[in-house]
């Protein structure tokens, strides 16, 4: 089981956002609880699509050194489609790189 942090960055006052994912809800939770994230953080459905807690970057460099493995955006992108098609999140797509135009 992973945990996954993309290097998107989603202005938010003062603070640049991004996503963390993870195989499992439980891991996503151990995760957070780790980074000291309250579990009201937690975006999940039927609000959103995929299951996710949006971190600030220095949650996400906390995050990386506690184990969790960088993607792009557009890997995201690709394994939480394939979750929703499939029910795993799978590994990230080697082939999809920042420059990717990913369609789906």
């Amino acid at each position: 089981m992973t945990v996954y942090v993309d290097d998107m960055r989603a202005p938010l006052g003062r603070m640049v956002m991004c996503h963390m994912v993870a195989d499992t809800d439980d891991e996503l939770h151990a995760m957070a609880r780790q980074l000291g994230l309250p579990r009201r953080y937690h975006q999940a459905p039927p609000k959103v699509r995929n299951s996710h807690y949006d971190i600030c970057l220095a949650k996400r460099v906390r995050a990386v050194e506690l184990g969790a493995v960088q993607i792009t955006a557009r890997q995201l992108a690709a394994m939480c489609r394939q979750r929703r098609e499939t029910g795993s999140l799978g590994t990230p797509p080697a082939n999809l790189t920042a420059g990717t135009l990913f369609h789906g």
